[in-house]
This record gives structure tokens, sequence and C-alpha cells, in this order.
């Protein structure tokens, strides 16, 4: 006796997934050139790009913890074979797949493991009581590329990375993302987002940020780019360019409003996309992973503004 199942039919018509799969399968069309270089040209035969960024964007949707389960789930979860457009009889992926992706992606090694631990205990924890913690003086045993960040006063200072996000006040869609240094000023790394926007031809009108970006340097900027900067105020500061005649108006009470949503987007990366505590090392493999959470998120939120038909 045979059977034969189609996953395409056991997947309900108005399934969430069926948009967020139509809109990525657009958007790696549209890279298909870029992604064919990643093919290798030796060895077994190669796994497409395509399906294995597509596997990690069900890591993020479905807060699958690792490589490894995803690989495993693929055995007998008929949502993610069809998601990741592979047969019943096809054969599943494995975890080193993803690893040969990053590697090609980052053009560098695949991170093996922490270094030795040197710990007084033997588990790699050192005691620094009563010890002043800098970048100079102190360097994560298991990412030393991470960087010592105090997110406010009267907070322990813990390394780490930063993530910065832009978003699309209209729909809430997180319309870029980076992860940098922790040091690198706030401010600057908006810069360079919204210059990254400005290459694809994209409007910014106004721009909603907290007291943290209120500098003159930046407004001055913002300006210059014919940005409106509905940026916090710091009622101490005399800042040019950014006083009644901008705050007075509706629509900068409005932006106000909004850009608190941004943390809809830093929430949704750390408990679902995974982002709270990073699987990777280094500043290379971090956002890598951590780009492909926020298109998660943006696919997401456009699946839900506007189905897109199948």
């Amino acid at each position: 006796m045979f059977s034969y199942v189609s996953p395409e039919r056991r997947i309900p018509p108005d399934h969430p997934l069926r948009s967020i799969k139509a809109y990525a399968d657009q958007a790696l069309a549209a890279i298909g050139g870029e992604l064919n270089g990643l093919y290798a040209t030796t060895g077994r035969p190669s796994i497409a790009p395509e399906r294995l960024l597509k596997g990690q964007l069900l890591i993020a949707l479905y807060s699958i913890r690792s490589d490894r389960s995803c690989c495993e789930q693929l055995d007998y979860n008929l949502l993610y074979r069809w998601f990741l457009d592979m047969s019943m009889d096809a054969a599943g992926l494995d975890q080193s797949n993803f690893s040969r992706l990053r590697e090609r992606l980052v053009a560098s090694d695949v991170a093996g493991g922490p270094p030795p631990k040197d710990g007084g205990d033997g588990t790699g924890m050192v005691d620094f009581k009563g010890e002043r913690r800098t970048n100079a003086t102190h360097e994560s045993t298991t990412d030393p590329e991470a960087r010592l960040m105090r997110r406010g006063f009267g907070q322990p200072a813990r390394l780490s990375f930063a993530g910065h996000a832009l978003m699309d006040n209209r729909a809430g869609l997180c319309a870029d993302f980076a992860i940098t240094d922790a040091r690198l000023s706030e401010p600057a790394v908006a810069a360079a987002l919204i210059a990254r926007q400005r290459r694809k031809r994209v409007t910014i009108a106004s721009l909603g940020a907290d007291k943290g970006y209120c500098h003159k340097a930046f407004v001055r900027h913002l300006r210059a780019h014919d940005i409106r900067p509905h940026l916090a105020r710091i009622e101490s500061r005399y800042t040019p360019g950014l006083d009644a005649r901008t705050t007075r108006h509706e629509s900068y009470r409005l932006s106000q409003r909004k850009r608190k949503r941004i943390e809809e987007i830093f929430g949704w990366l750390k408990t679902v996309g995974g982002l709270r505590k990073s699987r990777f090392i280094g500043i290379a493999r971090t956002p890598l992973y951590a780009y492909l959470a926020a298109s998660a998120y943006h696919l997401l939120r456009m699946a839900r503004l506007v189905p897109l038909a199948t």
C-alpha cells in the first residue's frame, strides 16, 4: 500500500506561516545572485543557502534552542519541512550545514567553543569582589570581543554587545537592526542606520528617540538631511534645532508616544528570538543571527498587517 502525502495540502490555508513564507521567498529571490556564490563547488551536494537561511528564520520564530534541535525536528515536523520546501522523503539537514553557511557569510572560521577556563575553583569563575572592573582590566572568558556596558546609573556593568533598531512608526516594522561594540555611542549608530536607509532611497521625514540621542551634533546631522528631530529633550540642556518650533507640534508628541513601541522589538528578540543571551561568539557571528532574528520579527509583523495572497 502506497500513501502520497503533500505537505502543501496539510498546512491550513490561513496558517500565519504562509504569508511569512511568501515574503521570505520574495526577499531571497531578490538576492539570488549573491547567494549563488555561497554554493560549494566540490565535495558533497550543496544545501541551498536559501533553505538554511529560512531554517534560521524558523529558529527565531519558534524559539528553537539550537541548530541541532531544528535539524532533529525536521524528521517529524511537517510544518517545518513545508516551510523549507522539503518533500516527505528528502534527507534532513545537519547542524554542520548551518555552521558552514555562517563560515562563508562571515568569511572566518566557525567558533569552536570558549577558551580554556582558568578560574581558581575550576569553573572559570574568578572572584573580582572589591576590584574596579574596566575594559582595560577585565575580559570575557567566553567572548573576548564583548565589552563592559552599564545600562543605567546604579546598575552593574555587564560584558555584552549593544543592539540598535530602527523602527517604522506607522506600522511598527523593524526597518533596520545592528549589533555593535557596546562602547559605541547610540547617535553614531543611528546616523549609520539612517545612511544605510538613504542608500536604499528610503525617505525619512522624522526620527523619534529618547534622551540618549539629545546631542547637538546629532540634531545638526538630522537637520542637514532634512529629518525633523523628534527627540526627547533634556530640559536643562540647550540644543539648537530642538526647541519649541519643533516640540509644539502634534507630530512631535505623536512620535514620542510611538517611539516606545521599539521596546516591543527588543522584547520579542530577547524572549522569542533567543537574543537575551547570544549563542554565538564574536562581533561577526552574533550580528549575523541577530539580523536574521530581526528579519523574522519584520516578516511576522508584515504578515499580521497585510497577509500576502498565495
